[in-house]
């Protein structure tokens, strides 16, 4: 279309207007379900015309290429620590100590009092109003780069709007929002992952995670709190600092105040601790400064922290209560994890009945039994967090928490690791059960079995699964997915499924029959056996019966010595062996899974109900001697993939390669043949530059590929 270029602009400058409205002036001009329509219309174009190319396109936030590592650069200006003080003497003297420094009748606005949101300090520089890089605190003086997560973050403008400076550097705070905070949990609970811990630990170690999709998903926010270099002219005070910043589109706290002496610094201190749990973030004290630079540059500094500020921490908030029972919940992996309900608390501005007791190791740790009167914290901790024992409190009848032998919904058998805890308690870290037909386990793996890379049943999805097993028809475990054409009558009764619907699904899972094996062991949630172990071990074994019939060391054939290589037949080289993905530890899990009872009577079911347990992957051992000679430029060959493609998503791809007997990788090495790359490739592509390796744009990657597996 001829008006594409004008709507593409078009489009980045009203997104552009709409972070800024919701960030900087709380004032949004769109909903969220608005906003994610248009960023995805602007990512369609733009995938049209790479030429446009903008790297301050609203698009790039949605994270990029992972990073090789980290890069090291000094601060312009040292990212100095702010003293702590944690009480009101100490607030008064550090106000006395400024006025006689500075003397005179104090300013109405000598000192703002800001809140100090418990994050993770960040520093920005623009140049040209240019986000050029983000640096972490580090030690002061040199910090870590970490641009390519922070620039996922929507509340950081990529470009500063109006008139900057030609160098600006903002200081502030990176955070999970406490909404965002609760999403996450709750999508690990459901992957049967351990919950992140706090908002601060989690927003650190996302900005050092080498990926920016991570970033990018876990959706940080950003408040402004101070300055580094930045031209003259462009402020004289803190308050006036800020207020241009917001004019440029940053963000910076709404909650601000300013007083004159100490009575109203600690009139903002008290008032803003029974107002700070009405935030969206963490925060932790008052930050009190000297508003006017000029009189900064006369308090001056010490070594590590400037004399013109102050952080007051409040107290953690902690509250005692007593334990009444523990919950034995499990995940969808497995994992049983105890919950302790408790006698109703206020804590925090909630009211607390549940807080984790993470593991039974650290129940043993602590010696928390039932009936103890222990205490909760909630300083940082979105899920209430139990200190400790108030020993002294212990009532004559307190019962030890017994961990569960049995899985408390199957139960079925549990396995503790590490495998030595039984005799140690105290070291237990996770105690699992393994039965693969568990029912707390089982509506999660059926959502993941038929996932679009798993079984990929078109009309089968969440909210489907739920509706059908809250109904008669039996959705008991993975082959009742297949005997659901015997139910087609009673499917087309149920609320939001009509004819059309129905067939689409029953169509969909007549179809997933046929994935093959790979397909299978992926999807049936087998601890240790992802996507990439599944196409490996679908590589190496035919079907299901040769499968099973190899020992646990065939399916780590890299970790074997060459002696016991050269006793089974293979190279004794292990760079010559196949790769599983699986290891001394993993290899031992997955093998008594194959061979025990449950995946004996799961594959034959499987097999009852017509699904086929061949491989579509399989090499024969023959020719994959041969496959550097095959006919193709894949085959042996190992590819990475940098950029965007325009007639490939990035797995469909990955795929096509490995089904041409290419082996696809995440980092470009010395060992690496081709890095293939897209439109607006990163480091992987200075990389491979940099090691001399084979480049292909889309249109060589094309070319090579045989007409059939073209789209």
């Amino acid at each position: 279309m001829a008006d594409e270029p004008e709507r593409i602009q078009e489009l980045r400058d009203l997104l552009a207007r709409a972070n800024r409205a919701y960030y900087a002036d709380a004032d949004p001009i769109m909903g969220d379900a608005e906003f994610d329509r248009l960023l995805a219309e602007l990512g369609e174009l733009e995938s049209r015309h790479p030429e446009l190319a903008d790297p301050a396109s609203p698009t790039v936030r949605v994270g990029g290429e992972p990073i090789e590592g980290f890069v090291t650069r000094g601060h312009a200006q040292p990212m100095l620590s702010i003293d702590n003080t944690y009480s009101e003497a100490d607030v008064r003297r550090w106000v006395d100590r400024v006025a006689e420094k500075l003397g005179g009748a104090p300013e109405a606005d000598r000192f703002v009092c800001d809140p100090k949101i418990d994050g993770v300090a960040i520093s920005l520089r623009y140049e040209g109003g240019e986000l050029l890089h983000a640096l972490t605190r580090g030690d002061g003086t040199r910090g870590d780069d970490v641009t390519h997560a922070v620039r996922t973050v929507r509340a950081i403008p990529l470009r500063l709007a109006g008139d900057a400076p030609a160098v600006l550097e903002v200081r502030g705070e990176l955070f999970i929002p406490l909404s965002e905070f609760t999403r996450i949990n709750k999508e690990r609970e459901a992957a049967g992952e351990p919950p992140l811990m706090n908002p601060r630990n989690a927003t650190a170690g996302t900005i050092k995670m080498l990926d920016p999709s991570v970033a990018a998903h876990r959706r940080l926010g950003f408040v402004a709190h101070g300055r580094g270099e930045v031209g003259d002219g462009f402020a004289d005070s803190f308050s006036g600092f800020m207020e241009r910043l917001g004019g440029l589109g940053v963000p910076s706290s709404p909650m601000a105040t300013t007083a004159s002496d100490a009575e109203g610094v600690l009139e903002a201190i008290e008032g803003f601790a029974e107002r700070r749990h009405e935030l969206d973030y963490l925060t932790d004290g008052m930050v009190v400064r000297v508003n006017r630079f000029a009189q900064q540059a006369t308090l001056g500094v010490t070594s590590k922290a400037p004399r013109w500020a102050i952080a007051y921490k409040y107290a953690a908030e902690r509250a005692t209560t007593v334990v009444l029972g523990v919950e034995h919940q499990v995940g969808k992996t497995g994992k049983i994890t105890p919950r302790a309900t408790m006698e109703p608390v206020l804590l925090a501005g909630t009211t607390v009945r549940h807080a984790t007791l993470h593991n039974y190791g650290q129940i043993a740790q602590k010696d928390i039994r039932l009936g103890d009167t222990v205490e909760i914290e909630k300083a940082g901790e979105i899920i209430p967090y139990v200190l400790g024992v108030v020993t002294s409190e212990r009532p004559k009848g307190a019962r030890r928490i017994t961990p569960p032998a049995q899985c408390p919904a199957c139960e079925g058998v549990v396995e503790i690791e590490p495998p030595g805890a039984g005799g140690d308690p105290k070291s237990e870290t996770t105690r699992r059960c393994v039965n693969p037909e568990c029912p707390a386990q089982l509506r999660e793996k059926l959502v993941w079995f038929v996932g679009r890379r798993q079984m990929d049943i078109d009309g089968l999805g969440e909210k489907t699964i739920d509706l059908i097993r809250g109904s008669d028809i039996p959705l008991d475990g993975f082959a009742d997915v297949f005997r659901l054409r015997e139910h087609a009558d009673a499917l087309r009764e149920l609320d939001g499924l009509g004819e059309r619907s129905v067939e689409l699904m029953l169509a969909g899972i007549e179809d997933a029959k046929g994935r093959g094996l790979a397909r299978v062991l992926a999807g049936l949630g087998i601890r240790h056996v992802g996507e990439s172990t599944a196409r490996a071990l679908a590589r190496l074994f035919a079907d299901l019966g040769a499968l099973l019939d190899v020992d646990e060391e065939m399916l780590r054939p890299k970790t074997l010595n060459k002696s016991r290589a050269r006793e089974l037949g293979l190279p004794e080289d292990p760079k010559e062996r196949d790769e599983t993905g699986l290891g001394a530890t993993t290899a031992p899990i997955v093998h008594a899974y194959l061979h025990s009872e449950a995946a004996t009577r799961l594959f034959d079911e499987l097999r009852e109900v017509g699904v086929d347990l061949a491989s579509r992957d399989y090499v024969d051992p023959g020719a994959r001697g041969a496959e550097a000679g095959a006919d193709n430029a894949f085959a042996g060959r190992t590819f990475v993939m940098t950029g965007t493609l325009e007639r490939y998503e990035r797995n469909e791809l990955k795929d096509v390669l490995e089904g041409l007997g290419a082996r696809v990788t995440g980092s470009v090495s010395k060992n690496t043949d081709v890095v293939v790359a897209g439109a607006k490739a990163g480091s992987k592509l200075a990389k491979a530059e940099s090691l001399g390796l084979e480049v292909w744009d889309e249109a060589r990657l094309l070319e090579e590929l045989p007409a059939d597996a073209t789209p």
